[in-house]
């Protein structure tokens, strides 16, 4: 954790404090002023050497010894260190790239002017954020300094010689996390993988094949310096690339044919070059090989004479005079020595084999190549026309070309009309789909409005219905206050009339209650009853979709128009009443039985 050399101050510093004359790197004194009886400098107290940030790092300790640490001395304040057999102070997890360490359990009285005297001597401070309740923050240059803050974890702290309890302190130094720490070592670890990727991308590069040169576009100019490349035997395998491509893309046509032509012509003259080259390089090969088969030779008899030499020290005479470990060392020699000779014997006898069969391949060949000389003249003439066959037969080969071509085009115009033909049958055929979907969706809606004219009508039906009951109701009760005003004038009619009058209406109450009561039906007689009783329960009413809606789960055949009409007809037994104000307005019905009997 030692400061680096590049920084003279400090370590003179370091130097003056351990009473040593501070000398640089060319042996010349750092600081001039240096006073060797004194050994330390003018205005500066005695440091201790273990302190971090004097840039010395003191020799190991042994894992078995605590760590001893000493008092501290400086201008305005005295640090004592803590007691060596406490447990050391805990921290929490360093943040990483941290710079900035909190400090607590300063003395009221201390100042930031204290605080950089005690902290500036474990690096540069570059900030401290002090606060009123005697803890600060303290933010370094490096992160190494943050080490030797933490150094003074545990140590008490006194100003100058007081004993108050506000100008003493116990500090605990501890690893802080600020956000500029971690935003610094962002942008260094993103910097150092931006230069690893750019080590990569650079070693890729190295190691990548270079890719081929592009081949330019076909143009008269470029077909002359291809067509003087082409004659050229050093950028022959250039030229030839070129005009492969050139083929290849489809470049030939009519106008261009003689130039492509002219130009393999030329590529096909380099068959003799070549085959003239290869002939030399072959009779090169049949000299090194007979230069290696002599030294080969060669090799082979001066191992048969170091063998040799290995035989006769082996025999009796020179035998007896060698030493056990001599006899050894040449028995094995003589091993080696022999393997090496029958392994490169069987190369030369490979060698000589080879040869023995190329030559009986040769006597095989020779009367084909007597033929081939006495035919000689003959092959240029068949050569001639070879040549000539071939340009008709390219020229035949462009005429089909451009043919073809001409089939294309008429095939994929006929195509075009086959497309736009199966086009518009598509379309049509989508247009047919949705006017069979819009017809059924006609059929449907048709079907609907016939079902709700059909309600329509049933509903008019039962509105007519209603009416000629109200009509006949009407015309009965006239009828009943006709005779209610004859009764009146007749009142003086004798006792014999009213008993025999009695006496019919005992004769038939039947047919009198059939045609005066608004019941018609045994079925209406049981929905009077359950509507008593349903608003019985009711004593505030309800409407008369609620009655409904309770009828309708006992029969599904039960309308709201029916009910409503048997309600009306009723009028003693239930009474329709207004409750609400304004839109809230709503009709109830009630059941008044009971009243209407009192009053019947």
């Amino acid at each position: 954790m030692g400061l680096p050399m590049s920084d003279p101050t400090a370590w003179a510093t370091a130097m003056n404090n351990l009473g040593m004359a501070p000398m640089g790197m060319t042996g010349q004194p750092l600081l001039p002023d240096f006073d060797p009886a004194l050994g330390m400098m003018t205005g500066i107290p005695p440091i201790n050497p273990m302190m971090p940030g004097l840039g010395i790092v003191p020799p190991p300790i042994p894992p078995d010894m605590p760590a001893v640490k000493e008092i501290i001395h400086c201008k305005s304040c005295t640090l004592f260190p803590p007691n060596p057999h406490l447990p050391p102070p805990a921290t929490r997890e360093r943040p990483p790239g941290c710079k900035t360490v909190f400090v607590g359990g300063l003395p009221e009285n201390g100042t930031e002017q204290i605080i950089m005297e005690v902290f500036e001597q474990c690096g540069e401070v570059i900030a401290i954020r002090k606060s009123k309740k005697n803890f600060c923050h303290i933010r370094f240059a490096e992160e190494f300094m943050v080490d030797k803050a933490l150094y003074l974890s545990g140590y008490r702290i006194r100003l100058g010689s007081s004993t108050d309890k506000k100008d003493t302190g116990r500090l605990h130094v501890d690893f802080a996390q600020a956000r500029d720490d971690l935003y610094e070592w962002e942008c260094k670890q993103r910097m150092l993988a931006r230069e690893e990727r750019h080590r990569r991308r650079l070693a890729e590069e190295r190691f990548r094949p270079p890719s081929p040169p592009p081949v330019v576009h076909y143009s008269d100019h470029e077909c002359s310096v291809v067509a003087e490349k082409l004659k050229d035997d050093t950028k022959f395998s250039e030229a030839i690339q070129t005009l492969l491509t050139w083929i290849e893309r489809g470049e030939v046509n009519r106008r261009t044919a003689n130039n492509f032509y002219s130009m393999i012509q030329s590529a096909n003259s380099h068959i003799r070059r070549l085959v003239n080259e290869k002939a030399a390089h072959e009779k090169e090969m049949e000299e090194a090989k007979e230069k290696f088969k002599l030294a080969l030779s060669g090799i082979l008899v001066q191992f048969e004479q170091i063998v040799a030499v290995y035989h006769s020290a082996s025999k009796q005479k020179a035998w007896d005079h060698f030493t056990k470990a001599q006899r050894k060392n040449i028995s094995v020699w003589c091993k080696q020595a022999e393997e090496i000779r029958n392994i490169h014997n069987d190369e030369l006898m490979g060698i000589r084999r080879e040869e023995e069969m190329e030559m009986s391949d040769e006597e095989i060949e020779d009367p084909s190549e007597m033929k081939e000389t006495e035919e000689s003249a003959l092959v240029s003439q068949v050569e001639a026309l070879k040549e000539e066959n071939d340009s008709l037969r390219w020229q035949l080969d462009a005429y089909r070309n451009e043919v073809e071509l001409l089939k294309q085009e008429q095939g994929k115009a006929s195509r075009d009309e086959d497309t736009t033909k199966e086009q518009q049958m598509k379309l049509l055929q989508q247009a047919l789909q949705g006017m069979q979907k819009h017809l059924l969706k006609v059929q449907e809606e048709y079907k609907k409005r016939e079902a709700e004219l059909e309600k329509v009508k049933e509903d008019k039906l039962k509105v007519e219905t209603l009416l000629e009951n109200l009509k006949e109701q009407q015309s009965m009760a006239d009828e009943e206050d006709k005779e209610g005003d004859a009764a009146d004038c007749q009142g003086n009619e004798s006792s014999t009339s009213r008993v025999c009058a009695c006496s019919q209406e005992k004769e038939c109450p039947v047919e009198k209650t059939l045609s005066n009561s608004p019941v018609k039906s045994e079925r209406e007689v049981l929905l009077v009853g359950i509507i008593s009783t349903f608003l019985h329960v009711h004593p505030f009413g309800a409407s008369i979709e609620y009655i409904c809606s309770y009828l309708q789960r006992l029969d599904s055949k039960i309308c709201t128009a029916e009910v409503e009409v048997l309600m009306t007809r009723l009028q003693n037994t239930f009474r329709q009443e207004l409750s609400g104000v304004g839109a809230s307005l709503e009709k109830r019905w009630k059941f008044c039985g009971f009243d209407g009997l009192k009053m019947t």
